[in-house]
Parts: structure tokens; C-alpha cells; sequence
């Protein structure tokens, strides 16, 4: 349901070009993001809070909670599921599944945005009740596999680790997922974990008939005490921030579904009670990803000009 060449080639040349460039000095950069840092111990009652379940359009299906998003792809080969959230998020994923008609044990691939408590701390318990395979992005299989531990700027912080969960396949950049006839390609986001994965499907918007495409944002967000400048390690996170950033600005489709880690990113609950006035699909917002992305990207840039006076650079 994905169209095989997707733009991969074209697009994939010119981010893999820019990814050498990943050597330049790094630092920090205001976002959306409270300033205290929630945990894993302490998630925010948004985090935990049910909401409904609902079809996003075609066979992509939002069922996570009121602040962590999670993403349900049903396919006759059984289902892909996107991120798996908090430990004690599971009963709430697999009630969201079961409300809308589908098998949790039909779960056959987890994937999730970045490997960060809050979307992945779930996998572990996931994996277990259903068997689906884990795919992660490379750079983050790590963290995951270490459960948070070798995280590079929450490694040493106790209450953000989680159980760990034995990646199956490690993916690369613009590299597809595919099962039962539907196909998510993987691309590679990085700066808020090394491996923050974007992911992306085509879709059938039945309303209008419409080709869209899913666009699942990982985090464009710079966390409180993230260093742009001198940061040991993760050296060349400004530079992977900026990579990310070009991979956002360069999704060419004319018709994006919105989506992202959290459903804040896209107004999740505004365009959710609109879902059935009889208008056209409120995700589809090209005009709002693309606002976002641009909003996001001015508070990186002056956060890291900010850094980089504080220290010289």
C-alpha cells in the first residue's frame, strides 16, 4: 500500500549526502518541553489517561493515550504497532486495540519513535504477550537493549531506565517495514535520541480519494539540560539535529497526515473532535506539519546560538 520506489532513492541520496556532514560542534535548544523533565516514575497524568481510540484514516489507527501517542496498522497478515509507551501503559494499548475490533496477539512488529521511557518502556511486556518481532533504529538499539542505561544524556538517571527488550532487526535510514500488503518506511530523525525515527506510509483518505501520506514525527524537540555545544556524549548532535531537520523539510507529498510521538505535536484532540462533522479528515495538514516543523526548528537554532555564546563556540 506503499508505493515501492516511495521516493526513496531520490530523497534518501540527498539525506545520506547530508549525513556526513555530522561533524560539527554540538549544544541546546528551548521546546515544548516541561522544565522538569518528567520520568519514568513519575509520568504526568496526561501520559496515563485513557482516550479513544479512533481511526486516523485508511488502516492506521491512533491507540494510545491522552499525551503518548500510539499507532495500531492493521494488515491481513497481522498488525504493526507504534510504540509501546509506558510500563504500566500496555493494559490501556491492548484495551484501545480490543475496543476497535482487533487482536493485541495479532501485534507481529513493534516499532517506536525514539528510544525514550515514555514510547518504549512498554516493549519488553509487549513482546512478551504477543511474540512480535522488534525493529528498532540502529543508533537506538543500544539504549533499548540496555533499558535506558546507555541513553546519552539520561543514561545515569535511575528513574528513566526500563526493562530491556532484545531488538530483532536493526534498521537503517529510509528503510522500509513491510507486512500483509502495507509498507512504513523508516527515516532517520536524529538529535533527540540518535535513532529518533520518523515514520512514513501511504494512504487512501476514503472520504475524498485522496493519496496521503502518514507522517509520524519522532521529536523535533530539545529537552531541558541537552547540550548543543561540547557535549561529550553525543559530539555531533547539532549536526544531527540539522540533518533531521532537512529530512522534515524535504517530505515532498502534497497531502500529510500529521502524527507524531505525542498528539500535542498535532493538535491531537482538537482535529479528533472533528473527526466525524462530515468534513474533510482534519489530519490531513500539510499546512500545520510544515508550520510545526519550521516552529521547531527556530527554537533549536536559537537555543543552540545561545550555548554557543555561552561557551565561545
Amino acid at each position: 500500500m506503499f508505493r515501492r520506489q516511495f521516493i526513496v532513492a531520490g530523497l534518501a541520496s540527498s539525506l545520506l549526502a547530508s549525513a556526513k556532514l555530522h561533524a560539527v560542534a554540538p549544544g541546546q535548544a528551548s521546546s515544548d518541553a516541561p522544565q522538569v523533565q518528567p520520568t519514568n516514575t513519575s509520568p504526568p497524568p496526561d501520559w496515563v489517561n485513557p482516550f479513544p481510540p479512533h481511526r486516523v484514516m485508511d488502516n492506521l489507527y491512533y491507540v494510545g493515550s491522552e499525551g503518548l501517542a500510539s499507532y495500531l496498522v492493521t494488515t491481513s497478515d497481522g498488525n504493526i504497532l507504534i510504540n509501546s509507551s509506558l510500563e504500566q501503559s500496555v493494559p490501556l494499548i491492548q484495551a484501545s486495540i480490543e475496543k476497535l475490533g482487533f487482536k493485541f496477539s495479532d501485534t507481529k512488529i513493534l516499532l517506536i519513535s525514539h528510544a525514550h521511557w515514555d514510547h518504549c518502556a512498554g516493549s519488553a511486556k509487549i513482546i512478551q504477550m504477543t511474540g512480535a518481532k522488534y525493529k528498532v533504529m540502529t543508533e537506538d538499539v543500544p539504549v533499548v537493549e540496555s533499558g535506558g542505561k546507555k541513553d546519552f544524556h539520561y543514561g545515569n538517571e535511575q528513574s528513566t531506565w526500563y526493562p530491556p527488550a532484545k531488538v530483532d532487526r536493526s534498521l537503517l535510514g529510509a528503510e522500509a517495514v513491510r507486512l500483509g500488503g502495507s509498507t512504513l518506511v523508516a527515516w532517520k530523525t536524529p538529535g533527540h535520541t540518535k535513532g529518533c525515527t520518523t515514520w512514513a506510509m501511504q494512504m487512501t483518505d476514503e472520504k475524498s480519494g485522496k493519496i496521503c501520506h502518514a507522517a509520524i514525527v519522532g521529536s523535533p524537540n530539545v529537552n531541558p539540560g541537552y547540550k548543543l555545544v561540547n557535549n561529550p556524549e553525543y559530539p555531533t548532535i547539532a549536526s544531527a539535529y540539522r540533518h533531521a531537520f532537512m529530512v522534515w523539510k524535504q517530505f515532498p507529498w502534497e497531502n500529510i497526515v500529521f502524527l507524531g510521538a505525542h498528539g500535542s505535536y498535532y493538535d491531537m484532540k482538537t482535529k479528533y473532535a472533528k473527526l466525524n462533522d462530515g468534513g474533510e479528515n482534519p489530519f490531513i495538514d500539510t499546512a500545520g506539519y510544515k508550520a510545526y516543523i519550521a516552529e521547531r526548528e527556530a527554537a533549536f537554532e536559537e537555543e543552540l546560538k545561545k550555548q554557543q555564546a555561552a561557551t565561545g563556540k
